[in-house]
């Protein structure tokens, strides 16, 4: 294969990836807001820098932040578990995706743990008394599964030996 066309398959595949996982992040915050009582004013998706949800009230800030990265997480595993069971041949582009979801979400909780400013997820959680061990209790599987998820995927972008590929 040309490797003109793996680099653009392959940067697509990681822009939208990443557009996708805002969205879904996004999504989690808004869930937790709703399901709290919080009333929504905004969800910024820039396509080059990161997402945000801003809340007009959250009377429940603690379980609003931790949204974000739990539906970050679990939805794009439902997405595998669904794609796995119904187009087993796609399974492998719903992997890249839960492993990429799972990996960003752990990361930026790890790295807002140690990090982070006020306005991100990991400073709001610390900031509302959630300790910073369970900020690195959820991020350290969730980046352990995500490269998981990514084992073996590299024969399907164009990467490395197509033989003996994992199918996932």
């Amino acid at each position: 294969m040309n490797r003109g066309y793996q680099a653009l398959l392959i940067s697509s595949t990681v822009a939208l990836s990443w557009l996708l996982m805002m969205a879904v992040h996004e999504l989690g915050h808004v869930l937790h807001g709703w399901m709290s009582g919080a009333t929504v004013a905004c969800v910024a998706l820039p396509p080059l820098g990161f997402s945000r949800t801003d809340f007009a009230a959250n009377p429940h800030p603690l379980f609003t932040a931790w949204g974000g990265a739990a539906w970050g997480c679990l939805l794009p595993l439902g997405l595998l578990a669904a794609v796995r069971l119904a187009a087993r041949s796609y399974a492998y582009l719903a992997a890249w995706f839960a492993g990429f979801c799972l990996i960003a979400n752990g990361a930026y909780l790890a790295f807002g743990a140690f990090l982070g400013g006020n306005a991100d997820d990991a400073g709001v959680i610390l900031q509302h008394g959630g300790p910073r061990w369970q900020l690195l209790v959820f991020s350290i599987p969730a980046v352990v599964v995500g490269l998981y998820l990514w084992n073996g995927l590299g024969p399907h972008f164009g990467l490395g030996p197509t033989q003996g590929k994992v199918d996932r």
